[in-house]
């Protein structure tokens, strides 16, 4: 199987990558970066760079791969960034996906698409809808949740109007490491490494940590991704998720236990969004049914291994 992955150099692409090609998958992937990011990958993926917002670079990086399997996770994926750039958001999140369904006609491929959503679509949960499954209505709060729910729609839209063979995959909150130090846990982690190597004071600046999140490894995540394009039925919407609640004051508490260094948390109000989610739980049994997933690494795990990842980081920052 020949897999596309668009958004390659992105924090979930390059777990994707690595996890497909552990499963005899041929990857290929596209980014908009001149070479692919992840050294250790270079020799075991074909890298085209194109700017998939552009129809004819889309058209052409399609018609180079002709993938079995285009996994779509390209795009702006920081909701902060969507209140500042709604435009940029909604252009560059919309029109890429947009570009590479109609490529995907006009070459006749018949390939399956796996279109990376977001638990941001449902908005502002009611509590009688926790845990959230598919049938909860979409109602989005930021600019990034409105480009997922036209990416979402657009990709239901070309399964019906067009035959697409297209998965549409909500996924819920998920970390691990090397994620951007933009997201609230990596964030943490990468201000506790600072900390412990001398190169800040010992005070963790966080935002909102009352609100709850339903977290899931990314090492898991694109294990789940991999298994909707393997046995998800096109046009269907699938919610991702670990189906537990944590606060994000846990997470702050469970990295700070593993860390050698005593340090101050203050709230910082800048770091607030401005409109915020209290609380979200995944109910992913139709995903659970559909392919028999289920996470397998341990929150603590995952905490761990991002915390030593930033460690590690930190030191090569240092070490020049």
């Amino acid at each position: 199987m020949r897999a596309l992955i668009t958004g390659i150099n992105g924090f979930v692409g390059g777990h994707l990558a690595e996890h497909l090609l552990a499963n005899n998958w041929e990857v290929w992937g596209v980014g908009r970066q001149p070479r692919l990011a992840l050294a250790p990958l270079r020799r075991r993926v074909a890298y085209l760079s194109y700017n998939l917002e552009q129809r004819p670079e889309a058209h052409t990086a399609l018609a180079q791969a002709r993938p079995d399997a285009i996994f779509h996770l390209a795009g702006q994926a920081f909701v902060p960034r969507s209140f500042d750039d709604p435009a940029g958001t909604l252009a560059t999140n919309i029109f890429a996906q947009l570009n590479l369904l109609l490529a995907l006609i006009e070459l006749r491929l018949d390939a399956r698409v796996l279109v990376s959503g977001s638990n941001e679509e449902y908005g502002r949960i009611l509590p009688e809808h926790l845990p959230v499954d598919e049938s909860v209505p979409l109602a989005p709060v930021s600019p990034y949740a409105v480009s997922k729910v036209a990416q979402d729609l657009l990709a239901l839209q070309y399964h019906h109007s067009h035959g697409v063979k297209a998965i549409r995959a909500r996924s819920f909150n998920h970390i691990g490491p090397r994620q951007d130090a933009r997201f609230a846990v990596a964030s943490f982690a990468r201000q506790i490494a600072r900390i412990e190597a001398g190169l800040q004071p010992p005070t963790l600046h966080v935002g909102n940590l009352t609100a709850r999140r339903d977290f899931t490894d990314v090492r898991d995540m694109v294990r789940a991704y991999a298994l909707a394009v393997e046995h998800g039925v096109p046009g269907e919407a699938y919610n991702i998720g670990s189906g537990q609640a944590v606060s994000l004051h846990a997470i702050v508490d469970t990295l700070l236990a593993q860390s050698r260094a005593a340090v101050e948390v203050v709230v910082d109000p800048a770091r607030f969004r401005p409109v915020d989610i209290p609380e979200v739980v995944c109910d992913a049994t139709r995903f659970r049914a559909a392919t028999g997933w289920r996470p397998t690494i341990s929150l603590d795990q995952t905490l761990r291994d991002i915390l030593d990842d930033w460690r590690e980081r930190v030191r090569s920052e240092t070490d020049g």
